[in-house]
């Protein structure tokens, strides 16, 4: 039986397949990584990962039968893509499936932060309706949308907007005339234009794309959204920004070191948190483990791997 390793827990109804299917071995159960590795690690074939938590190359590196890394989810910038290339390890994720999570989630972040739906609930909640004055919130309907990264998370966000009557903008690594949406040529421009930013752009390179300069070109009467990366935005200048209304909000659904927000966050009314739950709905998350269920069949019956990615220049979700 083939030997498999599992970096964190997978629905239920995926597990009980791959226990049929493979010799399952949990790391994320593991009192001591280092003597499990040294007991387990020499016949790990594949390893069966998320898009945040990916593979570490000190982990990798102690896996020398390891064939597969498949990633449940589109990310892939927790993984050395080179370094597993050169290991001749091939990388694969789960595409297309998680698209309208995160578009929905994106359109929640953006309501719930735009008309202030969480300071509205904790009035509720505590009996204070009729004591407490909330101030007026933000029109969402008919604002200027930027998204940075028009790919399938971008598009379907996109869609959905268009459905509030909102003016949408994107910024790309191409120019996509057929989308019908107006181009910005760079994020300072889309900044300027807009009234929301959302992130739905790739990690791969884990460059920051929300700077200091960003968040002043978007201005005290901008917002923030988040669905990407944490590691896309600078933290530090966004906690900055928010604290000194440098804009108006923002709504968070990834951090730079998860699941460690920085503390500062949690005293600020302007900004929404949610711990990185954009494809977790149940629906999703079974079809992402059936399609790592695929990959993994493929790699070990000689089979092309059908979500296989490749080293490559920045990418759009």
């Amino acid at each position: 039986m083939i030997d498999i390793l599992l970096t964190q827990p997978v629905p239920e109804a995926i597990d009980r397949q791959l226990l049929q299917l493979y010799r399952v071995h949990r790391l994320h159960e593991a009192a001591d990584t280092a003597a499990f590795l040294a007991e387990h690690g020499g016949a790990i074939r594949a390893v069966v990962t998320g898009g945040a938590k990916g593979l570490p190359n000190a982990i990798m590196d102690r896996l020398p039968a390891l064939q597969l890394i498949a990633i449940s989810g589109i990310g892939t910038d927790a993984v050395d893509l080179v370094h597993a290339a050169e290991r001749g390890v091939q990388v694969c994720t789960t595409p297309g499936v998680l698209t309208d999570d995160v578009a929905d989630m994106a359109l929640g972040l953006l309501i719930m932060t735009l008309r202030d739906l969480g300071t509205g609930e904790r009035i509720v909640r505590a009996g204070q309706w009729g004591q407490v004055n909330q101030p007026l919130a933000r029109r969402v309907s008919g604002i200027d949308l930027g998204i940075i990264g028009l790919g399938r998370v971008g598009h379907a966000i996109a869609q959905r907007a268009k459905a509030f009557g909102m003016s949408i903008h994107y910024t790309d690594h191409k120019v996509q005339p057929d989308s019908g949406y107006h181009y910005e040529a760079d994020i300072l421009s889309l900044a300027r234009r807009c009234d929301v930013l959302v992130v739905a752009a790739s990690a791969d390179q884990g460059e920051a794309l929300i700077t200091t300069e960003v968040l002043q070109a978007l201005g005290p009467q901008g917002y923030l959204i988040n669905v990407a990366r944490g590691r896309l935005v600078d933290e530090q200048a966004l906690v900055k920004a928010l604290q000194e209304r440098v804009i108006a909000g923002a709504g968070l659904d990834v951090f730079v070191d998860e699941p460690n927000v920085p503390p500062a966050l949690y005293d600020l009314d302007n900004v929404v948190l949610q711990p990185h739950r954009g494809s977790a709905t149940a629906q999703t998350r079974l079809a992402m483990g059936e399609m790592v269920l695929e990959n993994l069949k493929a790699c070990f019956s000689g089979d092309p791997v059908p979500n296989a990615v490749q080293v490559r220049t920045p990418q759009y979700l």
